[in-house]
């Protein structure tokens, strides 16, 4: 375990033959307070544990030094790190765009795909589209929003108001549901679906072809076709 760690300049903390100063205050490790001492008592304390002996504080006079097994303290943190990252949420926007006369059906289309975005935990932003004499209309456009808002209120609130933005008026939609919420029930579900698969064999076609028919779907409607332009 004793050790040298040369090399180019970096952040890791100073260790063993690195560390240069004449005494430091040693930290047992267990973390109990073993005092001031002089450096090379320190690191024959090190040799004794069989570990390394890593500054964990250079700016205090004198450094802080602890006795510890840094290669296992390296490992463990990139675990950490790792875990944080895999866990951690990026925000994304998506985007649903409407007329201010849509058709019912056309509505619950399109709603069922809002719904679908909040339950992932992602924002959604509305837009409403004007065309020649609706932006005479604006009050359409708002109801609309209102409406949807309420249609979605137990999944969703609104994080911006409506506004105009030149022919459009937009609204955004926040999730009650966290991000990393939603992707632990999305890998709870699909390690129930895996189970249920192992389980079932002989549904496991199916099923694998009903989820790529829905994920088709969903990308499908990510990008709404543009709709023909009223006379």
């Amino acid at each position: 375990m004793w050790c040298y760690r040369g090399g180019s300049i970096s952040t890791e903390p100073r260790i063993n033959d690195r560390i240069r100063v004449p005494e430091v205050r040693l930290v047992g490790p267990s973390g109990e307070q073993v005092g001031i001492v002089p450096l090379a008592k320190a690191l024959e304390l090190a040799q004794e544990y069989d570990l390394d002996l890593v500054e964990v504080a250079a700016s205090a006079r004198p450094p802080v030094c602890k006795l510890m097994d840094y290669g296992k303290f390296k490992y463990e943190s990139a675990m950490k790190a790792r875990e944080a990252r895999k866990n951690q949420a990026h925000t994304v926007i998506k985007e649903m765009k409407l007329r201010p006369k849509i058709d019912p059906h056309d509505y619950d289309t399109k709603k069922g795909h809002v719904v679908r975005f909040l339950k992932q935990g992602d924002k959604v932003k509305i837009t409403i589209m004007f065309r020649g004499r609706e932006q005479s209309r604006p009050e359409l456009g708002y109801r609309l929003l209102q409406r949807l808002a309420e249609d979605v209120q137990d999944l969703g609130f609104v994080e911006s108001n409506p506004k105009q933005d030149g022919r459009n008026m937009i609204m955004v939609l926040g999730p009650h549901k966290k991000k990393t919420e939603a992707m632990a029930e999305a890998r709870q579900a699909q390690e129930a679906r895996k189970a249920d698969a192992k389980a079932n064999p002989g549904r496991s076609q199916n099923a694998a072809e009903f989820d790529a028919a829905e994920v088709e779907g969903e990308v499908e409607a990510e990008v709404p076709a543009e709709e023909p332009a009223e006379a």
